[in-house]
């Protein structure tokens, strides 16, 4: 039987909480959601708190998921994050938004963060 897709986003969000443990990474929440959007990981690393949507690929020759985070999907996690900021009032110094792709490689799982990936774009907070 062949896994769903939510099947493989469930994994590839779970590679990338334990990617970003790995790498000294508090996690906070994994699936915050409100009516409209999804953060999938928000997290914590000194004192900057970290919106992160996770990308995989089901197929090895799709190489780049991370380039379907595109202007609508930013927009809803931005909106998302700010519901999250009013929400909990957290303090940190500083957030930002990062994409997380996993990936199939040759037969490997790989994982690619890109820190600082996109800062909400003009129309996220109308």
């Amino acid at each position: 039987m062949n896994p769903s897709t939510r099947d493989i986003g469930n994994e590839a969000e779970g590679q990338a909480a334990q990617y970003l443990q790995n790498k000294g990474y508090r996690i906070i929440v994994r699936n915050y959601r409100i009516r409209f959007a999804e953060i999938d990981i928000i997290a914590q690393k000194d004192d900057v708190l970290v919106f992160c949507e996770v990308k995989s690929s089901r197929f090895s020759g799709e190489s780049h998921p991370e380039i379907r985070v595109g202007h609508k999907k930013q927009i809803k996690i931005a909106k998302c994050a700010q519901s999250f900021l009013v929400e909990n009032r957290p303090s940190f110094d500083s957030c930002r938004f990062d994409i997380i792709s996993v990936k199939l490689v040759r037969g490997e799982t790989v994982v690619e963060h890109f820190e600082n990936a996109f800062w909400p774009p003009d129309g996220w907070d109308d």
